[in-house]
């Protein structure tokens, strides 16, 4: 047990994050499969994005550039598998509760994990998974408890002269878990195929915006949510009033306008409206579809 606070109701618990980001990517032909991207980010990197809620990211490979902090770990010896990383991975880990996560999931969201989190927090098992498509268990997309996780490696340890070459299986049938049907989250990417599908996906009408929103906050190393109607809303405006490029060159003022002030959400909000309000003035006085006072 550790000294960690219970979560309030409604929240969930404090928890760490274990990425297993090895292995051999057979069926890539041997590519760097986590630092393969997909909508511009490295597959690992979307990953530790939906992470970031973690108190401690454990990545199990070798060090790379990521776009956040985290821990390195290895399994010895190098290669071991899937249970001998999770095992090195865990080690680091001090919060009650644990995600474990493959470094291949272009569509994991923070909201994912709080499901998880949600569903092991309410129940007395040992963990929760998602399930695929096909309804099969995704144990490299759950959240378990770590002293449960603890227990049942130790007794394979022992049972076995080690977790080298163990496969996951062995670890997640010996612990009581709860399911969770989620084929978008769930979906990893072991061949190119399946590499093509992530990519041609996050570029549909309705996902691509927030797609690139996500990335361009990434590269800029910004942690902001913002309205992005409003400052849609306000470009529509500004082209439409004013000049096609005012639409751009006026979101950029705004940005930087909050950024001089409070530069939270808000400060954004408030610098779009004065914006937008200046916008639909312009166009008031040249014309813009009101009639002439009368004469007389």
């Amino acid at each position: 047990m550790t000294d960690t606070a219970p979560a309030a109701p409604g929240t969930t618990a404090p928890y760490d994050a274990l990425v297993l980001a090895g292995g051999a990517a057979r069926r890539l032909g041997g590519a760097d499969k986590p630092g393969l991207r997909v909508g511009g980010r490295a597959l690992l990197d979307r990953v530790l994005a939906a992470c970031s809620g973690a108190a401690t990211t454990v990545v199990v490979a070798d060090p790379r550039p990521t776009v956040r902090p985290v821990r390195w770990a290895h399994e010895e010896p190098p290669g071991g598998g899937p249970v001998a990383a999770l095992e090195a991975g865990l080690r680091l880990a001090t919060a009650d509760h644990t995600v474990v996560l493959s470094a291949d999931l272009p569509f994991l969201e923070a909201a994912t994990l709080e499901r998880l989190l949600t569903a092991l927090r309410d129940t007395d098992t040992d963990g929760a998974l998602l399930t695929d498509a096909d309804g099969r268990d995704q144990p490299l997309v759950a959240a378990y408890r770590t002293a449960a996780l603890r227990r049942e490696l130790a007794a394979l340890a022992t049972g076995h002269d080690g977790l080298t070459g163990l496969p996951l299986r062995r670890l997640t049938g010996a612990l009581d878990l709860t399911r969770i049907p989620d084929p978008l989250a769930s979906f990893d990417c072991d061949t190119w195929d399946d590499i093509a599908d992530a990519r041609a996906r996050i570029r549909e009408h309705g996902h691509v915006l927030d797609e690139w929103i996500s990335a361009v906050k990434d590269e800029l190393g910004i942690d902001l949510d913002v309205d992005t109607g409003v400052l849609l809303d306000l470009a529509r405006d500004a082209a439409h009033g004013v000049a096609r490029p005012a639409a751009p060159l006026t979101t950029f003022l705004v940005g930087y306008a909050a950024a001089q002030g409070k530069g939270g959400p808000e400060a954004v909000a408030d610098a779009a409206r004065k914006a937008a309000a200046l916008a639909l003035r312009w166009e008031e006085e040249n014309g813009g579809g009101t009639s002439a006072p009368d004469a007389g």
